[in-house]
């Protein structure tokens, strides 16, 4: 390797080989005691590289030479590959980003919680790692990112107005999608319909920065039952040019099954303090599962609705939880964290009863909803936050589980919900986690008077870092 070093000329390392790769879908390399963390790169690459950024141990850096690519390499599909800040493994061949998501949590739960991962099962991929997602927001802006294509070209004229994703680290820079691979069809034109008329009408994108601006954001969710579901998001109430939109949207797009909108004055873009509205069609669309026999379970998805943004892989991971569990149908469960109790509702023929806690109200709602729907009766679902619900008292009132089946946020669970567990002594509790390090630090405080018995990953999200992990603990 060579380095050359010139007053503040940047520092160069040629012949880098990849040896990893971060969580950021960047390479990782060592040069001398330095690691770094190349853009793009994949392992196997043998790259040249200038360094954008140097810290004590660590660095950034860009590729100015493949030397020599992996075998592991692949030509990225998408055209916003780079500048997006989704699916940053896509030069990465999908054998291989499996292969990397299966590492990842093999070494988080033996470095983080010392378990013996020598039985861990093979990683689930996903059928389909292409149009997968069932939910994507989309926002509108006045400062659309410009390209080095875009830069060549004078100023004057240049359409500034975008509706697209955030730029990563530019909070009001908004890349102007064109099409993107996540959602199937008619995502795309519906997206593209809807940015076209706000053009030709003179519509105002939103300001990020001053807080200005008709069009704000679009929400647009489909469901394995074909139903679709598009949220329009305004800034403020201009009502003739809010109905003219709406208007347009239903008669381009007839199939929508549910047409809303949200006027949204605050300085942020969370909705779920926000009226909305129906403009035509129903407020809600369905996704079903089948739980087998020839039955399913309903789900009502609302604008506000919290459901896996996998349709299908969701299906594998309820199955894998619930093949964990191994119910034999006089089971008390406790479902923590169980959002709109998509898992509770899943489950619930097959055990005694369920009782799911959940922090968000509207998603308890909708719980209750979902078991109505379904002709569910021994299901029981309270909101509020889990360690202050879960206590002896709770436990007392509704009984000891035998099973627990916890499917907390990223952060993980609270240390005094893992306290009570502890106390409660289920037989077996299955945990589902989208982040193996939060994972495997409550797993190191569970492992006290619990066994882990069986690990299955399952890639909800290909072309990312991100994998849900599904662990059997059982009491000693």
């Amino acid at each position: 390797m060579s380095r050359n070093r010139k007053n503040a000329e940047p520092i160069r390392i040629t012949g880098l080989s990849i040896i990893d790769i971060a969580e950021e879908g960047k390479g990782v390399g060592k040069s001398d005691e330095l690691v770094i963390f190349v853009d793009k790169a994949v392992p196997g690459d043998v790259v040249d590289v200038r360094l954008v950024k140097k810290k004590k141990n660590f660095a950034e850096a860009v590729i100015e030479n493949l030397q020599t690519p992996s075998q592991l390499r692949q030509d990225a599909f998408c055209s916003h590959f780079g500048t997006c800040g989704g699916c940053k493994w896509q030069h990465m061949q999908y054998s291989a980003q499996l292969t990397y998501k299966q590492k990842s949590v093999d070494s988080a739960l033996q470095r983080l919680a010392k378990i013996d991962t020598s039985t861990m099962e093979p990683i689930l991929g996903a059928p389909d790692n292409r149009y997968y997602r069932n939910k994507l927001e989309f926002t509108f802006s006045n400062k659309r990112w410009l390209d080095s294509h875009d830069m060549a070209f004078e100023a004057e004229g240049r359409e500034m107005n975008a509706l697209g994703f955030h730029v990563p680290g530019r909070f009001d820079k908004i890349l102007a999608v064109e099409h993107c691979y996540l959602q199937e069809d008619p995502s795309n034109d519906i997206r593209l319909k809807i940015k076209e008329y706000a053009l030709q009408h003179d519509l105002s994108f939103y300001d990020l920065r001053n807080h200005e601006g008709a069009m704000r954001n679009l929400i647009i969710r489909t469901s394995s039952t074909g139903e679709i579901m598009v949220v329009v998001v305004f800034a403020y109430v201009e009502q003739e040019q809010i109905d003219k939109l709406m208007g347009f949207v239903k008669l381009t797009f007839p199939k929508i099954t549910s047409l809303l909108y949200i006027v949204n004055q605050k300085r942020n873009d969370t909705i779920f303090d926000q009226e909305v509205v129906t403009y035509a069609g129903r407020d809600y669309i369905f996704e079903e599962m089948p739980l087998g026999n020839g039955t399913s379970v309903k789900y009502k998805i609302g604008a506000k609705s919290f459901y896996q943004t996998n349709s299908a892989q969701a299906y594998e991971l309820y199955k894998i939880t619930k093949e964990f569990a191994d119910l034999k149908g006089d089971e008390l469960v406790y479902d923590l964290y169980t959002g709109a109790g998509t898992i509770a509702n899943f489950v619930a023929n097959s055990v005694k009863q369920v009782v799911g806690v959940e922090y968000v109200p509207s998603a308890i709602e909708d719980a209750k909803f979902n078991a109505q729907l379904n002709g569910i009766e021994n299901t029981i679902f309270y909101a509020g936050d889990m360690k202050d619900i879960l206590t002896r008292e709770f436990i007392s009132a509704h009984g000891k589980p035998d099973v627990v089946i916890t499917d907390p946020p990223r952060a993980g669970m609270h240390a005094d919900v893992v306290e009570r567990l502890l106390e409660m002594e289920a037989d077996k509790i299955v945990y589902v986690s989208c982040n193996a390090a939060t994972q495997a630090r409550d797993l190191a405080l569970l492992k006290e008077k619990y066994d882990i018995v069986r690990i299955k990953p399952v890639d909800m999200f290909p072309h990312t870092q991100h994998v849900e992990n599904v662990v059997l603990l059982k009491l000693k």
